[in-house]
């Protein structure tokens, strides 16, 4: 298959349509197509932070049901979804950029919004194996020993990295670099930290350049195994991207 992965977009919907074009999608329908059949892949996280959270969620949405999308949730996408539940969660972190926009809806708008990306979440697997097993999407990356599998505590896995269970100064779970001791052979394609550039270790890609952070916002072509960036128009801050060793 032939598919361009895109990574963390964060409501960032000026740089996802600049970035799809540039990739040679075309808008005519009102969501992104390849004349030539190529698929777009997400790697989770489309909302919270960015300007236009709600009309990523729409665009997305549109392309899965279509069969011209392929989804996988990320972190902020799980805590919207229980958040639209009900659920009680903290609007913080980015989702109260989210929230502000659904809450400017009507009421009808808001049942629309919330059943669209609800069933969008409600349909999506945790992870997508795609071409034989030889890409893996999944939003904060994956084990190689849990390829396959669907457990809570891969869900952790994939959905926040491989947490240590130490907390942050501003309140984010400390991470370990998983990747670096990643041995497989299929290409694990991931967000979710953000990077200044596509980072690349053993098998493994992080495709977050932190477009919400003012980086760019980025996409894996499968199979040319290249990159394909745009500059972000938000304001740059440089304590959000992670330096590795």
């Amino acid at each position: 298959m032939k598919a361009d992965i895109i990574g963390d977009i964060h409501g960032c919907f000026e740089e996802f349509s600049q970035l799809t074009k540039k990739l040679g999608y075309s808008w005519e329908t009102g969501i992104p197509l390849h004349p030539e059949g190529r698929v777009l892949s997400f790697v989770g996280d489309l909302t919270d932070r960015g300007p236009q959270s709600l009309k990523v969620i729409e665009t997305v949405a549109k392309l899965v049901q279509k069969k011209r999308g392929i989804y996988s949730p990320g972190n902020h996408c799980d805590k919207l979804y229980r958040y639209f539940r009900g659920n009680k969660v903290h609007v913080t972190h980015g989702l109260e950029t989210t929230a502000a926009e659904y809450e400017s809806l009507s009421s009808d708008e808001q049942t629309t919004i919330r059943e669209k990306f609800m069933k969008l979440v409600d349909q999506a697997p945790l992870y997508h194996v795609l071409d034989e097993g030889r890409v893996i999407v999944a939003h904060a990356g994956i084990k190689e020993s849990d390829i396959g599998k669907d457990s809570k505590k891969v869900k952790e896995f994939v959905l926040y990295g491989d947490i240590t269970g130490n907390t942050l100064d501003d309140g984010r779970p400390e991470r370990r670099d998983w990747a670096k001791h990643y041995k497989g052979e299929a290409w694990i394609v991931y967000g979710h930290t953000p990077v200044k550039e596509p980072r690349i270790i053993h098998h493994t890609i992080n495709i977050d350049t932190g477009a919400v952070f003012g980086g760019k916002l980025t996409a894996f072509r499968y199979p040319e195994m290249e990159t394909v960036s745009v500059p972000s128009s938000m304001p740059f801050d440089s304590s959000r991207f992670k330096e590795f060793e």
